[in-house]
């Protein structure tokens, strides 16, 4: 996955639209998926296209209308979209906006959380309780991880590595990225990338949430 590890950085803001312009940048590509990062300017689109295996869109930054139906579905920051499969899908925005997508190349189990042709709230799907650190898997296949997980203050992970590349989405709240025995805070709508066999820990002082995008060998 492309990116430094060890450092806190915005995904959101080194993929700035630029005026007119719709912008992909390819984040990792397999035979299993394609992640890529997407830059709408304010009134911009990407037309509507037929899938033929569903895609999950994550939006990082500003706000967005994803079309698939009779009527528009609102996306705004931090809520995620489930491509359906077999009818026309685009996106557009009034303002400008950023998003993840995860194209799923094979087979992959797909949470029912996520419905396709509708937004998901993290809000709304992943409670953040106290005392508990709650796991959320959306996307699981035999190459890729998809997770939200929630951390009641005082919480945390201990350290740990993980056999491939990974990618934090700060979502809400604020966290601690511990890794390679440094400390780094972290806040909604920051990233930090982990290398394969990275040690990392996370703590959670206050509530936090986040997604993590697991790369598997």
């Amino acid at each position: 996955m492309k990116g430094t590890a060890g450092k806190v950085f915005s995904l959101a803001g080194e993929n700035v639209p630029a005026a007119g312009c719709t912008i992909s940048t390819s984040l990792s590509e397999t035979g299993h998926y394609a992640i890529s990062c997407f830059s709408l300017a304010a009134g911009t689109d990407i037309g509507s296209e037929l899938y033929e295996q569903p895609k999950i869109w994550l939006l990082l930054e500003g706000k967005a209308e994803a079309l698939a139906g009779a009527d528009p579905v609102g996306l705004k920051a931090g809520d995620i979209f489930l491509t359906p499969v077999g009818k026309p899908v685009g996106i557009r925005s009034a303002q400008g906006a950023v998003y993840l997508e995860i194209a799923l190349k094979g087979p992959a189990r797909v949470n029912p959380v996520l419905r396709p042709g509708a937004a998901a709230q993290i809000s709304g799907i992943l409670p953040l309780q106290p005392g508990r650190i709650v796991n959320l898997d959306l996307v699981g296949s035999p190459a890729l991880k998809f997770a939200l997980m929630s951390f009641g203050a005082g919480t945390g992970l201990s350290e740990h590595a993980a056999p491939g590349d990974a990618l934090v989405f700060a979502l809400s709240g604020e966290g601690v990225i511990g890794y390679e025995g440094e400390r780094h805070p972290i806040r909604a709508g920051e990233n930090f990338k982990f290398a394969a066999g990275g040690r990392h820990s996370v703590g959670a002082p206050s509530g936090f949430q986040m997604a993590l995008l697991l790369e598997l060998p």
